[in-house]
């Protein structure tokens, strides 16, 4: 026993989809509920009857608890209510939600991560219809957005999410925290329909390995096959001059990201739209990242208000050579995607060099030559790569080729 009051979730005028808890361990009378809803007539019984059925679980037998809900679903009054349970009780029990059948899905290693969408991991009603905005990620992060004393809850509330909200394909991403608390959030997260797992202000190989045999621990102890992909966040000064290692610390990292707040102010310099100041950050994470073969990721832009700021600094990452950015706000999601979609002219000639290649290869010719320019390949790969995005992104049909009447020497 550690307490006999514990309370947890929020409440107020701006909240929505969630529900504040007050649980109190009692001797005797058996379970108490004292409700307040606006949805009390319509869903009243069932919220009472999952509350005692979670105290059940947990062996309390008597206690007065206290909800006030703001419409919360019953994945997020399970989350809440487990939090409070904890809180006062020592359990290895985890009260698990059914998993929802569309939220059973894989992902690759090479698919695209134009966008990735932050949501607060104590905020369900961010993530309810995050999947709505067709980011290609979706973020739950247990890190900067989560209050220190709130990082218990979120822990518990995302695990429950990964259940239970659908997000319609996006590839179901959680930002941990740094350190030992990082380690111990793999083990809410890792066995419950994740993904990926971002590393934030990684600063060493060693950090990265340690992080990834953890994961490989837990799914091993899960009889799971699952792969989980991993994706280091460069924050600081140290993080940017180990950026290789890093990014080849394990076989199972997809991409390098950065963060560009947290890195200007290890530098002692304010963050700039200019971006002088961390030219060589973003420069040395792509070269590193390319190097490694993997995605590099810029970081997020901060002024949700300025799309035409935003616009600039998306074709600027563009001409570096990131392949995404982090998003803040849903708006950012489609400004984003234009801006690294590859435009029509990079698609002519994107096909043009994939059938020259082709006639080539079908000719038996080891040299691929476009007019009178020879075409190496790494440059066949990445106009088959472009091809790949724009059928995709919808900008050419699949059968693009048979459309094409420019002739190719």
């Amino acid at each position: 026993m550690k307490g006999t009051i514990a309370f947890t979730g929020n409440s107020g005028p701006k909240v929505r989809s969630d529900c504040e808890i007050c649980l109190e361990l009692k001797t005797g009378g058996g379970i108490i509920v004292d409700l307040i809803s606006k949805v009390k007539v319509l869903y009243g019984d069932s919220i009472i009857s999952l509350t005692k059925e979670i105290l059940e679980f947990f062996g309390v037998r008597n206690a007065l608890v206290k909800i006030n809900d703001s419409g919360a679903l019953p994945f997020v009054i399970a989350a809440r209510l487990e939090s409070a349970v904890k809180k006062l009780i020592s359990t290895n029990l985890n009260f698990l939600p059914e998993f929802i059948s569309e939220n059973c899905y894989s992902t690759t290693r090479h698919r695209f991560r134009f966008t990735r969408l932050y949501l607060p991991g104590n905020a369900p009603g961010l993530m309810i219809n995050a999947g709505l905005h067709s980011a290609d990620g979706i973020i739950l992060d247990l890190e900067d957005s989560v209050a220190p004393e709130k990082k218990d809850e979120a822990r518990i509330l995302v695990r429950n999410a990964l259940h239970q909200v659908n997000f319609f394909g996006a590839e179901r991403m959680v930002r941990i925290n740094q350190g030992e608390r990082g380690l111990a959030d793999l083990h809410f997260v890792v066995p419950y329909n994740t993904n990926l797992i971002l590393i934030p202000k990684c600063e060493s190989a060693d950090y990265v390995k340690l992080v990834d045999n953890e994961i490989k621990s837990i799914l091993k102890k899960h009889n799971s096959g699952n792969i989980i992909y991993l994706m280091p966040i460069i924050e600081s000064a140290i993080g940017v001059e180990n950026s290789y290692d890093i990014a080849r610390a394990s076989e199972n990292i997809v991409a390098l990201a950065l963060g560009l707040e947290d890195y200007t102010a290890d530098l002692g310099v304010p963050r700039t739209a200019e971006g002088m100041e961390s030219f060589y950050a973003r420069t040395r994470l792509v070269v590193a990242a390319k190097a490694a073969g993997i995605q590099p990721i810029d970081s997020v832009f901060s002024d949700v208000a300025d799309m035409e700021g935003l616009k600039k600094n998306v074709l600027t990452s563009k001409s570096l050579g990131f392949e995404g950015m982090g998003c803040i706000h849903p708006r950012q999601i489609a400004v984003i995607r234009e801006g690294f979609a590859p435009d029509e002219a990079e698609i002519e000639k994107s096909k043009k060099i994939v059938l020259a290649f082709e006639k080539a290869r079908e000719q038996g010719l080891g040299v691929v030559a476009l007019g009178s320019k020879m075409i190496d390949p790494p440059v066949v790969a990445r106009a088959q790569k472009t091809i790949t995005l724009a059928i995709s992104l919808g900008r050419i049909p699949a059968g693009w080729k048979e459309d094409l009447t420019t002739e190719i020497i």
